[in-house]
């Protein structure tokens, strides 16, 4: 694991930066990679975290290594693709990626098993021979889901078009794209079918942007379920290369990432944003600041009080609540994934069909049955891991938890929340494995070490308000706030990351190059895509 950024606590940034980034997720990386090739700008960017990356970034515990959210990456093992492109142009080349098995996605519901293969094509034809009586509904779907992303394009550009641009053309780029994310994707999916097995096989991936059927914005489901069309790969190396080779693009303009450098307040003069104050005191001061610490945080905590036009602001960003937030089971085990006969798929393990009463149910009652188990195999999906890590294999379970199951011990410190915090982390380390034992027997009794992460753990590197993973929920509503855009109302601030554009890495990453382009008004995709 490559050691990315400076430690703010150790040496203090000495240049005068063109542009000061808050956070370092793949959105703030984007954006400063972006800035740094396009305009040569030199950018600070400022993490609270010890570790620079986000939801990119790794940790270790007994010689073992997790990420803690790459799980797996669509279209980037195509070269063609946008989002290949975007990788290979932030890092110089130096992102490459591992395709995983043909059979990436392996859906379990109650005892039956559905395999999504790579392709649209094979994916189409699996499911038509699952459900042998429903291939219109299928090819009906397919066909909504390509119509729908013809869409994307045109409402994304207008959130980087100038005020007078957007007033005589902007509702006309949203107008198509609002009439699917209006819809939610149970609505959809009614529509096409009254299969209700059908409608959670094709709606099994919800966790991938943390929101059920019923709630869900049809939106932010096409937008993911066509991600994956081409099947998934991971980052070859493990995901901290993603924040180390971009590190090395950024540094190359005179930039630099400080970790465990807290920003306390963005400086505003005359509805100008000039700079930041740390938690120290510190001021650093450039004419452009970038907030990639999402919506939520920046306009209700970041803005100072005293800023006129704050709390209108806010009202509206708090129209949008946060997304769910999760738990997540890290589990390293003494043997390779080829010994123990792992090979990469991820498993979605449901108890039922009926996503949106199973969920509730759960967050009335953590008794009740689990909702999902997220599987994942990252030792598996990453050809280089044995070399780092020889003999050994790791696994990671991540299911929903409500952030009320933990809001008693917000505030208190790691290893020491007291007896019933950790009797309810080993009851849900307990629930987690339980699916864990019955789709992959093997691993049962050759666990090495488990650690159990909480919505604590999240606020603690994220500072999400309730350990929220996603940002802003994807709801309907979500789609039509004005103000979730790049450029904020206040003049030299702006915003990056997957509050701007969609959940996940691919859409906090494009809510990078949204704001590179807002900020150097020019279409930056044009050189990334040549």
């Amino acid at each position: 694991m490559e050691k990315v950024g400076h430690n703010y606590k150790r040496e203090k940034p000495n240049f005068k930066p063109d542009v000061i980034i808050i956070g370092s997720g793949i959105g703030a990386l984007t954006a400063a990679a972006i800035l740094a090739k396009e305009a040569n700008k030199r950018v600070l960017i400022l993490e609270q975290h010890y570790t620079a990356g986000g939801f990119t970034h790794v940790f270790k515990r007994k010689d073992y290594e997790w990420d803690v959210g790459i799980h797996y990456i669509g279209e980037v093992h195509n070269p063609k693709s946008a989002l290949a492109r975007i990788c290979s142009y932030v890092s110089d080349g130096g992102m490459k990626w591992a395709e995983m098995p043909h059979v990436y996605d392996r859906i379990v519901i109650a005892d039956k098993v559905y395999d999504f293969p790579a392709g649209k094509d094979n994916l189409i034809a699996a499911l038509k021979g699952y459900f042998p009586n429903d291939h219109e509904a299928i090819d009906k779907y397919f066909k909504i889901v390509i119509e729908f992303s013809k869409t994307v394009t045109p409402y994304f550009m207008e959130k980087v078009l100038p005020p007078v641009a957007r007033f005589f053309v902007g509702n006309k780029l949203k107008k198509p794209f609002l009439a699917y994310s209006d819809k939610t994707t149970k609505e959809v999916l009614d529509g096409i079918t009254d299969n209700a097995e059908l409608k959670a096989v094709l709606s099994a991936q919800f966790g991938d942007y943390g929101l059920a059927p019923a709630e869900s914005s049809f939106a932010i489901h096409a937008t993911v379920a066509k991600h994956y069309f081409r099947g998934g790969a991971y980052p070859l190396g493990g995901s901290s290369i993603i924040a180390a080779t971009i590190e090395k693009v950024i540094e190359k303009a005179g930039g630099a990432i400080y970790t465990g450098a807290s920003v306390n307040e963005i400086l505003i003069k005359n509805n100008r944003a000039y700079g930041v104050k740390m938690d120290d005191g510190n001021v650093y001061e450039a004419p452009i600041i970038i907030s990639n610490a999402g919506a939520l945080i920046t306009y209700n905590d970041l803005i100072p009080d005293s800023y006129p036009k704050k709390q209108s602001i806010a009202k509206q960003v708090n129209q949008t609540e946060a997304s769910l937030s999760h738990v997540s089971l890290y589990i390293g085990l003494k043997h390779t994934a080829k010994e123990l006969g792992i090979h990469g798929a991820n498993y979605w393990v449901y108890p039922n069909n009926d996503y949106d009463t199973t969920i509730k149910e759960y967050a009335k009652n953590p008794d009740a049955e689990l909702p999902v188990a997220y599987i994942s195999f990252p030792s598996a999906k990453n050809p280089l891991f044995e070399e780092e890590y020889p003999g050994k294999a790791t696994i990671e379970i991540v299911s929903f938890a409500p952030w009320d199951w933990f809001a008693q011990w917000d505030g208190t410190r790691w290893h020491h929340r007291g007896e019933d915090y950790e009797a309810l982390k080993e009851k849900i380390t307990q629930r987690l494995l339980e699916p864990l034992y019955k789709h992959v027997p093997q691993v049962e009794g050759k666990i090495d070490f488990m650690e159990l992460s909480t919505p604590l753990s999240t606020k603690h590197f994220s500072r999400y308000k309730q350990g929220e993973i996603y940002g802003l929920t994807h709801t309907p509503a979500r789609f039509r706030q004005d103000i979730l855009k790049p450029q904020s109302p206040v003049k030299g601030l702006y915003l990056s990351g997957q509050d701007v554009v969609t959940v996940g890495f691919g859409g906090a990453m494009m809510g990078g190059v949204l704001a590179a382009a807002a900020i150097l008004k020019k279409n930056v995709m044009k050189n990334i895509l040549k």
